[in-house]
C-alpha cells in the first residue's frame, strides 16, 4: 500500500520514529527557553504564593482547609471547568467548518480575511466587552429580534451565560481557524481526491482521512481555547455580572478588593495545578496523535469553489464569520465616528494632540509604544519558542513531555500575578530589572511563547522522517538536512507564530497594566485609561484607538503572511 492509500485507512504506517537528540544536545537547546521561564515566570509566581502563604516569615497552611472547606468557592471552580468546556465545543463547532473554508478555497479577499480573522484575538477584553454591551443591551441591533423569537419584549442579554459563551467564541474562533488551518493548507489535497475517487462522500471522506492527519492540531487548538476560556477574566467580569466569577476574577477580587492574600494565593495554586494536570493529559493525547505526512506549499491545498456545495459551504463560513466577527467591530468604529455633532473623525485628530489627551502624551504615543514593545517580545518568543520545540519535537519521551507542558503553565496563570509578580521579584541583585524597559516584552513574550509552541510543534511532529533520512543518505550534515529540510517545511508556521506573537503583545493587557510606565503606556492601557474617564472625548480616543488598534494588527498579520517561503519541499 502506498503512501496516499495508507492515509486513506488511517494507518499508523506513514508515522516513523524520529531521531532522538542527545543529552548534550538537548540540554544545549533546553538551556535558553528554560532559563527564560525560571526567570519571568517561575521566580515572580513564586514570590506571589510565598507572599500569600507566608506572611510575616512563617507558613500558614490551614487557609488551604478553609479554601477547600468553602461550598462557594468550590462553586467557583466548578464553574470555571464546566463553562470552558462548554465555551470549547462551541467555538470548535463554529470554527472548524471556518477553517476548512479558508485553507481549501481560494477567493478573492481570502489573505486578507485570514489577517483580519486575529484581530478579535487580540483586542482588549475590557474594549470586546464595551461593544458586547452595547449589542447585547436594551436597545442593542441583537435584544430586540430576540426578544421577538420568543414573543417578548427586547431583552437584556448583559449578565448572562449567553453573553459568556457569544463573546469566548468571538475571542478564540481566530485560534483554531490559525491553528488548524495553518495544517490544513498545507495537507495533499489529493488525499481527499483519491477517497473520493474510491467513492467515499465527503463526511466519510472527512472523517477517514482529514481527522486522522489534523486531530493533533485540533486537540492543540482546542487545548489553547481551553485554557484562554479557563482563565478568562475580563469577559467574565463585565459580561457576566456578579452572578458569575470564574477563579481568574476570584482572585482579582480577593486580592484587590479584599486584600485578602492567602485565599488568593491557594486559589492561584488550585488553578495552576489543575492546568498542570490538564495540559500533562493533553501533551500525552496530542503527541500520540501526530501523524507524520507529507506536506505541500499552503497555496497548493486552495482551490476556486467550483460546485454548488462548496460556494454554498464558503457562502455559510463567511456569513458566521460577518455576523460573529463583523457586528462588534463594526459597532466599534461606528462609536469612533460618533461625536455629538455628527459623524467626524474629531476623536482621531485628538489623539495628536498632548493637551487634549488625559494620558500626559499624545494618544499616538501608545502606538509607537505598542509597536516597539511588539517587535521585541516577537523576536524574543520566537527565538524561545523556536528552541523549545525542537526539544519537545526531538527530545525523549517523558522528559520532553513534561518540558512541553512547563511551557504550557503560563498559560493556566493569571497575567495579573505575572506582572504584580515581576514587580515584586525582580527588583533586586541578580534580578534587577526595576528600571528596565524591557519588563514589557518580556512579559509578553511570556503569554506568546506557549502559542508559539503550539504553532510549530504539530508542524515539527508531522514532517515525514523519511526526507531526513534520504538527504542525510545523500551525504548532508545534520545542519545541512535542518536547512535544507526542516526550515523549509517549519517556515510557513514560523510565520504563523511570529503573527500570533505580535499580535498577542500588540494587545496584551493583565501583565502590562502593571509594567507600563506613566509615560511610556501602550495601545490598551491607553484604551483603558481613556475609559476610565468621563466625558464623551475620553470615550470617543479610547474608540479611536481601538480602531486603530484593529487596523494596525490587520496589517502587521497580513504582511507577515507575505513573508511565507514561496515554496516547500515534498
Amino acid at each position: 500500500m502506498d503512501r496516499r492509500g495508507a492515509a486513506l485507512n488511517g494507518s499508523p504506517r506513514l508515522r516513523t520514529r524520529a531521531p532522538r537528540l542527545g543529552t548534550a544536545a538537548s540540554l544545549s537547546l533546553a538551556a535558553v527557553p528554560a532559563a527564560f521561564l525560571a526567570i519571568f515566570f517561575v521566580v515572580p509566581v513564586a514570590s506571589i504564593v510565598t507572599m500569600g502563604l507566608r506572611p510575616g516569615g512563617r507558613w500558614e497552611l490551614g487557609v488551604v482547609a478553609d479554601v477547600l472547606g468553602d461550598p462557594a468557592l468550590r462553586g467557583v471552580v466548578w464553574f470555571t471547568l464546566w463553562q470552558a468546556v462548554v465555551s470549547t465545543v462551541l467555538t470548535l463547532v463554529v470554527a472548524l467548518p471556518v477553517a476548512y473554508a479558508l485553507a481549501r478555497f481560494e477567493f478573492r479577499g481570502r489573505r486578507l480575511l485570514q489577517a483580519a480573522i486575529m484581530v478579535p484575538f487580540v483586542l482588549p477584553t475590557v474594549v470586546v466587552a464595551t461593544a458586547f454591551l452595547a449589542l447585547l443591551g436594551p436597545g442593542g441591533p441583537v435584544s430586540g429580534p430576540v426578544g421577538n423569537l420568543f414573543g417578548s419584549a427586547p431583552m437584556d442579554l448583559r449578565a448572562s451565560l449567553a453573553a459568556i459563551f457569544i463573546a469566548h467564541v468571538f475571542f478564540n474562533v481566530s485560534v483554531v481557524v490559525r491553528v488548524v488551518g495553518g495544517l490544513l493548507e498545507q495537507l495533499d489535497p489529493h488525499l481527499e481526491d483519491a477517497a473520493a475517487s474510491l467513492g467515499a462522500g465527503r463526511v466519510r471522506s472527512a472523517i477517514e482521512v482529514l481527522w486522522p492527519l489534523a486531530r493533533s492540531a485540533v486537540m492543540s487548538a482546542a487545548g489553547i481555547v481551553f485554557l484562554f476560556t479557563f482563565t478568562s477574566f475580563g469577559v467574565v467580569l463585565l459580561l457576566g455580572g456578579p452572578r458569575y466569577s470564574t477563579l481568574e476574577v476570584e482572585i482579582h477580587r480577593q486580592t484587590a478588593l479584599l486584600l485578602n492574600l492567602p485565599v488568593a494565593a491557594v486559589l492561584a495554586l488550585i488553578q495552576l495545578a489543575i492546568v498542570a494536570t490538564l495540559l500533562a493529559f493533553g501533551a500525552r493525547r496530542q503527541q500520540g496523535a501526530a501523524v507524520q505526512q507529507p506536506l505541500t506549499a499552503p497555496s497548493g491545498a486552495a482551490r476556486p469553489p467550483e460546485a454548488v456545495s462548496h460556494r454554498l459551504f464558503l457562502a455559510a463560513s463567511l456569513t458566521v464569520l460577518a455576523v460573529l466577527l463583523g457586528s462588534p467591530l463594526a459597532m466599534l468604529v461606528s462609536r469612533s465616528l460618533r461625536t455629538p455633532d455628527g459623524w467626524s473623525a474629531r476623536w482621531y485628530d485628538m489623539l495628536f494632540d498632548p493637551d487634549a489627551s488625559v494620558l500626559g502624551v499624545a494618544g499616538i504615543e501608545a502606538v509607537r509604544n505598542s509597536l516597539l514593545f511588539a517587535v521585541i517580545a516577537t523576536a524574543v518568543a520566537i527565538t524561545v519558542g523556536g528552541l523549545a520545540s525542537v526539544v519537545v519535537a526531538r527530545g525523549r519521551g517523558a522528559v520532553s513531555r513534561a518540558f512541553d507542558v512547563v511551557l504550557l503553565l503560563p498559560l493556566g496563570v493569571s497575567a495579573v500575578t505575572v506582572g504584580f509578580g515581576f514587580l515584586i521579584s525582580l527588583d533586586s541583585p541578580p534580578l534587577d530589572f526595576r528600571d528596565s524597559r524591557l519588563l514589557v516584552p518580556m512579559a509578553q513574550a511570556l503569554v506568546a511563547v506557549p502559542f508559539v509552541v503550539r504553532v510549530i510543534l504539530p508542524v515539527l511532529l508531522s514532517i515525514d522522517q523519511r526526507l531526513r533520512e534520504a538527504a542525510a543518505a545523500l551525504g548532508a550534515s545534520p545542519a545541512r538536512v535542518w536547512r535544507e529540510v526542516d526550515l523549509p517545511l517549519v517556515g510557513r508556521a514560523l510565520g504563523v507564530a511570529a503573527g500570533f506573537a505580535f499580535a498577542i503583545s500588540l494587545g496584551e493587557f493583565g501583565a502590562t497594566i502593571f509594567l507600563a510606565r506613566a509615560d511610556m503606556p501602550t495601545v490598551p492601557v491607553a484604551i483603558v485609561r481613556l475609559l476610565g474617564r468621563p466625558g464623551a472625548a475620553s470615550i470617543g480616543q479610547a474608540m479611536a484607538l481601538s480602531t486603530i488598534l484593529m487596523v494596525l494588527t490587520t496589517a502587521s498579520l497580513l504582511a507577515i503572511s507575505r513573508l511565507r517561503p514561496r515554496s516547500v519541499g515534498s
